[in-house]
């Protein structure tokens, strides 16, 4: 079992009793659960952050886009905003947030939205000129207020739900035993050759039931890309981090042999001005020109203060690939989406 914060082990049974007796009254039905004629599928986690929500979410994207009016629902985690807002193109990261302003800006085509209030986000997306026909809910597994039809729960390859405890002496959002409302889980960031024989030992430790399929999947890096071109591989950069688990890029980026001083921030960082001029003058003192950063940073990141100082400024775009038996993912969730045709 994993402690975070041991000092704080004697608060569990607390937190542990408070969220179990929650999901018991939503499972008994003494707290309301809303269900929708749509399908809704819901993707979360047990655990707080890091586990590839939104590239999984993009996987989905990708998987139905084209034959059905898809729309994502996010709450919009640190947005300057209230209440539902509908992403517009270009999309705004101090409405939205970044990760649903990333989506939008890789998938301009769908319906983007957030809403802290879930149930009022899918009503409203509902009633819209042209409501969608499939719904995509963003980090919403402990949720419980709306009831979707289909939950893929994620857990990281290096921080697995069943190696940890509830917080705050741990990561879990909630017991374990959470887990049983899963449609399927995903391992996520695997090593790409991960042994068939390890993956069995992972599921077993998982402990699914026998209705639950397990599932692998690995970050695949795209290319590096910037607006200007001007990024060299050859030349020494700043990696510039603001996520949960910045340790796959920098070892990705190792691997890569480039040339990097590595400045780490906390999970949705938003950058003052004068902490955006310490980076640049970190840079400048490294010799670097060139900034290197996530997608997901590259949405709140105020691009005219590098511009400024001729500071080229890139990011790696991620996409996530299943180990195996992607097809029997992709067939489980076309069925689900399919039912509701018949």
């Amino acid at each position: 079992m994993k402690l975070t914060r041991p000092f704080l082990i004697f608060l569990n049974p607390i937190y542990w009793v408070l969220t179990y007796v929650r999901n018991l009254f939503f499972d008994l039905g003494l707290f309301k659960s809303t269900l929708f004629h749509v399908p809704v599928i819901a993707v979360g986690n047990l655990s707080t952050g890091g586990t590839g929500k939104t590239p999984h979410t993009e996987y989905l994207i990708r998987l139905l886009k084209n034959e059905n009016n898809v729309a994502v629902l996010s709450r919009g985690y640190r947005r300057k905003s209230v209440g539902f807002q509908l992403a517009e193109n270009p999309p705004s990261a101090t409405i939205l947030g970044d990760e649903p302003t990333q989506i939008k800006n890789k998938f301009p085509e769908i319906t983007v939205a957030v809403d802290a209030n879930r149930v009022n986000g899918v009503q409203t997306l509902l009633a819209l000129p042209n409501p969608p026909q499939v719904i995509l809910l963003d980090d919403a597994y402990q949720h419980r207020k709306i009831q979707a039809g289909f939950y893929v729960l994620l857990t990281p390859f290096h921080h697995l739900y069943a190696d940890d405890l509830v917080l705050p002496a741990g990561n879990l959002r909630e017991p374990k035993a959470g887990v049983h409302r899963a449609n399927c889980i995903v391992v996520t960031k695997c090593p790409v050759d991960l042994s068939a024989e390890k993956q069995r030992e992972i599921t077993a430790k998982l402990k699914p039931t026998a209705s639950q399929n397990v599932f692998f999947s690995a970050i695949n890096y795209g290319e590096i890309e910037d607006e200007s071109r001007q990024f060299k591989t050859e030349k020494p950069c700043v990696l510039l981090t603001g996520i949960a688990d910045a340790a796959p890029l920098v070892k990705y980026v190792e691997n890569k042999k480039l040339e990097f001083t590595h400045l780490d921030f906390p999970d949705h960082h938003h950058f003052t001005d004068a902490q955006l001029n310490a980076i640049i003058e970190t840079a400048k003192q490294k010799g670097a020109n060139q900034i290197l950063t996530t997608e997901k940073d590259f949405q709140r990141l105020d691009k005219s203060n590098f511009e400024s100082q001729n500071i080229t400024l890139a990011y790696l775009p991620i996409r996530v690939e299943f180990l195996q038996n992607g097809n029997e993912f992709d067939q489980q969730i076309l069925d689900f989406v399919g039912a509701y045709a018949d």
